[in-house]
């Protein structure tokens, strides 16, 4: 996991957008779209959305996938809480495992 460093004007101003763009991917881009400590964590958020959809489309197939689907959400419902409390809290930390992508530039 690494920290990517923004300026503490842009932290401080989008801190709570950042921390709700892991429920909202979209809304920091909306807010304030010159904003990079905001694109970062809509990025984070946009991730953990697709591997949310893709993560449960791919389980519910077959009958043990289904057993594990209780898992794999609560694992990303601790990813999720891990990453608003990051962006609440200033820090730009990529998720694990599937934080080093970057789909939003």
């Amino acid at each position: 996991m690494s920290e990517k460093v923004y300026s503490a004007e842009d932290i401080e101003k989008n801190k709570v957008i950042a921390a709700l763009a892991y429920a909202i991917f979209f809304l920091p881009l909306i807010v304030d779209k010159d904003s990079e400590y905001g694109k970062f964590h809509a990025n984070q958020g946009l991730l953990l959305l697709i591997v949310s959809l893709v993560g449960n489309a791919i389980l519910t197939i077959s009958i043990i996938g289904i057993l594990l689907v209780p898992v794999l959400n609560v694992i990303l419902l601790v990813l999720f809480f891990m990453g608003a409390l990051n962006a609440y809290n200033g820090q730009a930390k990529e998720l694990p495992v599937i934080g080093k992508y970057t789909l939003l530039k």
